[in-house]
């Protein structure tokens, strides 16, 4: 008799693990400690802390007094666990998980390939600090120096999985007006150009551009992200940022209209080499 395949954990159990993770790594704590301190078991923390079984409310609450989360993380993370079982997660803006783009960054850094597309912006991990630092200032315009500089640290950190043996694949596809438009001043524009071409010279980064006269193209309503990761056990996940928050889907049909919507961009693009072309042309268009 065939084995009966266990369920893959969902984006909102896998988030949870990640996020029980990194607290019991922040209270300095090995799992042997939490399970002399709470009677929670080492085994069943292993599960839990890899998705592979749903914390009991008890276990859950037991574990996050250890960690000395507060009471607002607490019931967002007691909420989070609750509805575990659904598919795709809504995380909005207000969510007190510390770090706006903590949980993108998590499922970000188990993965093997990224698929990104992007519409207004450099693709994050292809960007460079002052470029990074510029498009913060201008699309928050609230932030402060420290919020910025917070985030130009992150990319900066992020971009280290596009680097080693096992590094991150990279397949990005843009739009020319995320080519063309300055963001900064023309010298900060000008190097960004220069460090994504550098960056195709990798095996593992792909850089494409849909020129403006393609015409209108699927991913015109908005930039979006594809992952794939390195354990078969857990599913893709497409990733997109809105302005009320973030969204994660993992439905077998979202999924496959993702997939189907990235091939339909690879194919209106120009080839990667035509795109490092036309990079190079806008990037000397700006030092003139």
């Amino acid at each position: 008799m065939a084995t009966r395949r266990a369920k893959p954990p969902t984006v909102r159990l896998r988030r949870l693990a990640a996020e029980l993770r990194r607290l019991r790594s922040a209270a300095g704590l090995s799992r042997e400690q939490v399970e002399e301190q709470t009677g929670v078991n080492e085994g069943t923390l292993y599960r839990i802390e890899t998705a592979r079984a749903r914390p009991q409310k008890r276990t859950l609450v037991a574990l996050l007094d250890l960690y000395g989360v507060d009471e607002t993380v607490k019931t967002d993370l007691v909420e989070l666990s609750r509805s575990a079982d659904g598919q795709g997660w809504s995380r909005p803006y207000q969510w007190q998980l510390p770090g706006e783009y903590a949980a993108y960054i998590s499922f970000e850094a188990e993965a093997r390939a990224v698929h990104n597309y992007e519409s207004l912006f450099i693709p994050g991990l292809l960007q460079t600090p002052d470029y990074a630092r510029a498009l913060s200032a201008g699309v928050l315009p609230g932030a402060t120096e420290a919020e910025i500089e917070e985030r130009v640290q992150a990319r900066a950190e992020r971009q280290k999985l596009l680097e080693g043996d096992d590094a991150l694949s990279l397949w990005a596809v843009v739009d020319e007006a995320a080519v063309r438009r300055v963001v900064g001043d023309r010298r900060v524009m000008a190097a960004q150009l220069e460090h994504v071409v550098s960056m195709t010279r990798r095996p593992n980064v792909t850089v494409q551009v849909i020129p403006f006269d393609a015409g209108a193209h699927p991913g015109m309503p908005g930039s979006f992200v594809h992952m794939e990761f390195r354990d078969e056990g857990d599913p893709d996940l497409v990733y997109v940022d809105t302005l009320a928050g973030d969204i994660f889907l993992e439905a077998e049909d979202d999924l496959r209209r993702y997939r189907s919507m990235f091939d339909h961009l690879r194919a209106a693009a120009l080839s990667p080499t035509r795109s490092g072309e036309m990079i190079i042309s806008v990037k000397e268009g700006l030092l003139e």
